[in-house]
């Protein structure tokens, strides 16, 4: 009878075993099919003249998307400079003084402000930005993109310094450091592979956004590195080619997208190595 029960009880544990990995195999299919099917489509897209020429009046044949790329990394590079010290700030305050009514009105507008629609904060960017500079430009893209970047910032940050231990801070407090240096010396290093983490995972969301770039940034077909002027993206050069006429640029948005794809596997590569390498045990 023992025996039954013991043969049982392994075979409810195998039956659920292989359900968790059957779903597991399932939620993954289709970041699969999608990955390889834009693999699929962008590859023959690629290659050296894409990467580094500029696009071609419309229905000529060829061009690239090196303007594109410029524009990404700039835009991402200026909004990454905006949110990322004010993140940083915010989540050490709220952190520190947990309890205060402050911090508990600040985490509620980040969570509005987290579930806003990325097209609603590219019409806050114009209005704040673009209708009094009379001009679209990077600067007001970047904007747009460092509100999306706040909520994940703050809160990642606030969750890894909570996890430090107080006795941590309390014994550099009580060698006599004074608050600041306690704060920039051993608490934001101790928690760095979690704001490292936050701050690539912010990056990541931010690099595919294209919404709140088309009443920001708006595009341009040249190559630009003034932030105050109209600059292209790769996701606003996926929009734009996508939905014309013309199939050559149905195969460059294609090899966009896989460009993307790519550098977006790349910053989460980046944030788990940084996970790896500042990661401390307590």
């Amino acid at each position: 009878m023992a025996d039954n029960k013991v043969a049982y009880r392994k075979f409810k544990d195998s039956l659920f075993r292989i359900a968790v990995i059957s779903f597991a195999l399932i939620t993954t299919l289709p970041l699969i099919f999608i990955l390889f099917y834009i693999l699929k489509q962008g590859i023959t897209a690629i290659n050296w003249h894409f990467l580094v020429s500029l696009p071609k009046p419309p229905g000529e044949s060829g061009g690239g998307i090196s303007n594109a790329i410029v524009g990404t990394f700039l835009i991402v590079l200026v909004a990454s400079v905006l949110a990322i010290p004010i993140g940083i700030g915010a989540g050490i305050y709220l952190s520190e003084y947990k309890n205060s009514r402050l911090a508990d009105w600040a985490r509620s507008g980040l969570e509005i402000l987290n579930g806003t629609p990325s097209i609603v904060l590219g019409i806050m960017a114009y209005i704040i930005v673009v209708e009094p500079a009379k001009g679209f430009s990077a600067f007001s893209g970047s904007v747009a993109l460092a509100f999306m970047m706040l909520p994940v910032v703050i809160r990642t940050t606030e969750e890894t310094l909570k996890l430090m231990p107080e006795s941590l801070k309390e014994a550099a407090l009580a060698l006599g450091t004074p608050y600041y240096r306690v704060i920039l010396k051993v608490i934001l290093p101790s928690g760095a592979s979690g704001i490292i983490t936050g701050i690539m995972l912010s990056v990541a969301r931010i690099a595919g956004e294209t919404a709140p770039l088309l009443f920001t940034a708006f595009g341009s077909p040249y190559m630009n590195t003034n932030i105050f002027k109209p600059t292209d993206s790769l996701p606003l050069l996926i929009f734009n080619y996508a939905t014309s006429p013309y199939n050559n640029w149905h195969q460059l948005a294609w090899g966009a997208s896989l460009i993307l794809v790519f550098v977006i596997l790349l910053l989460n590569i980046f944030s788990k190595l940084a996970v790896r390498k500042w990661k401390v045990q307590f």
